[in-house]
């Protein structure tokens, strides 16, 4: 017999370092397409809470300045948003373009300035990415503002619970 005994004292060796060269390029490979998956993914929710602020801003903008109200604290915070916004970053940078900007620092600014917002508009807040809680989702927001003590604010536009009781009692099964 012709084989060499140093050989087969190695051979479980052997057998691990080829199963991880081939396991790393196998996950080389596919971490790189979930990872793709996953950036995009959160890209999409990060851009879709920056358009909800921005909108809102906006909203409230044109609001305040139809109805003359002087609330310069609301119209401070708007301006103070929508510059926030406007510094988020439109494009990915690259790894070669080493920019100074942290986008975590800027996104917590951007919801504490909308929050502030919210306070000084007397509106009660949407966190776009916090956990949702099961009573947010499964309650009806006609019926929750509709609920709500009027604080003495002016209302935007009128909620009227009584339509949507009348169009379920339609329904027969």
């Amino acid at each position: 017999m012709d084989f060499d005994l140093e050989e087969l004292v190695n051979v479980e060796q052997t057998f691990y370092e080829e199963g991880y060269k081939d396991g790393f390029a196998h996950g080389r490979i596919h971490g790189s397409i979930e990872g793709r998956a996953l950036g995009r993914e959160k890209g999409f929710e990060m851009w879709e809470e920056l358009g909800f602020y921005e909108g809102f801003a906006m909203l409230w903008q044109v609001i305040l300045s139809q109805r003359g109200t002087a609330d310069d604290r609301a119209a401070q915070h708007i301006r103070q948003l929508l510059a926030l916004l406007a510094q988020f970053p439109r494009v990915n940078p690259s790894a070669t373009d080493p920019t100074e900007l942290d986008i975590p620092k800027l996104f917590r600014q951007i919801r504490s300035r909308y929050k502030a917002l919210c306070a000084a508009l007397g509106v009660q807040p949407t966190l776009r990415a916090g956990a949702p809680s099961a009573t947010a989702e499964d309650s009806d927001p006609a019926i929750d503002l509709a609920d709500a003590p009027s604080g003495g604010s002016k209302s935007v536009w009128p909620v009227q619970p009584a339509a949507n009781a009348r169009a379920g009692a339609q329904l027969s099964f």
